[in-house]
């Protein structure tokens, strides 16, 4: 298949494109550049360095069979200080991409959503029909996307594909509790700050098995619309978190904590996905978690 990749020299997306082209397809990555780094786009892919926000992408879309949109603004906490930027790459570059999708009458669509968008909920794991009430701007502006992607999908007949990702982490990845921990120990390691009380209790997945997920749950679906619960099934608490990564760095720093429930405005202190929907179609978790975080510590430090 031809294939467009919006976002495709950041973390997720660029990950995405090596698997894209293992599995024999003709990939085109679309990516300003501003997080995203050239050297993360597989040499076998085409690289179009565009600012879907400010230019037009419609001729770039002409004869392609799909997109997968992963370009977005991926920090949920800087989205309560940035607003507008939040909405901005993550609705408009999102609403500008589809429309670029009907223009150019691609017929498929494959859009990164996150588990913010169910806010805080008492039903754990979260099933995909639970009701989204977002407590950030981040998961607000997904939840919108999700809006435009379900009406391109039925009004125009796009079959689009929403995966709700947990906490996604591994080698690329230049933002997170992780990266944050590794950065905060290199500088000091005999103190690491931690954001909240240390209790926030989460999914996270590396971004190897969030790759397999988003191909299987794209090869699979039947419907013109369907939504997608990405992560692992366990969980894991900030303080677990903290303790992995001072093993893996082989350092025994002083923990202090800035205090409160959450880390951050907008910060969901507990969650897990149910994903028996992707299990369903053949999918299964293949890192674990401590393999993962030594993984990546280990890119972290090359």
């Amino acid at each position: 298949m031809r294939i467009i990749v919006t976002g495709g020299a950041g973390f997720i997306g660029s990950h995405l494109t090596d698997k894209l082209l293992e599995k024999g397809h003709e990939v085109i990555v679309i990516d300003n550049l501003s997080s995203g780094k050239k050297e993360n786009v597989n040499p076998d892919a085409e690289l179009i360095a565009k600012d879907i926000i400010k230019e037009n992408i419609t001729r770039d879309l002409y004869d392609r069979d799909v997109v997968f949109h992963m370009a977005a603004d991926p920090d949920v906490r800087s989205s309560a200080r940035s607003a507008i930027k939040s909405f901005n790459n993550n609705v408009i570059a999102t609403f500008r991409t589809l429309e670029a999708c009907r223009k150019a009458r691609v017929k498929r669509f494959v859009f990164a959503s996150t588990s913010t968008v169910y806010g805080e909920t008492d039903v754990i794991p979260t099933p995909e029909d639970h009701p989204c009430y977002p407590i950030s701007n981040y998961g607000a502006s997904k939840l919108a996307c999700e809006a435009y992607c379900s009406s391109y999908a039925n009004s125009y007949g796009i079959k689009t594909t929403v995966l709700r990702y947990a906490n996604i982490f591994g080698e690329r990845s230049n933002h997170g509790v992780i990266y944050d921990f590794y950065h905060k120990l290199k500088k000091n390691p005999k103190e690491l700050e931690i954001l909240g009380d240390g209790t926030q209790d989460k999914s996270y997945l590396h971004v190897e098995d969030c790759v397999s997920a988003t191909v299987t749950a794209f090869e699979k679906q039947d419907d013109i619309y369907d939504v997608f619960n990405v992560g692992s099934s366990d969980k894991h608490k900030v303080n677990e978190i903290a303790k992995a990564v001072c093993n893996s760095m082989k350092v025994k720093p002083k923990f202090k904590y800035t205090g409160g429930a959450r880390g951050w405005v907008g910060d969901v202190k507990l969650m897990l996905l149910d994903v028996k929907k992707i299990k369903s179609l053949g999918w299964a978790q293949k890192i674990s978690f401590k393999k993962g975080i030594k993984r990546y510590v280990k890119w972290l430090g090359s």
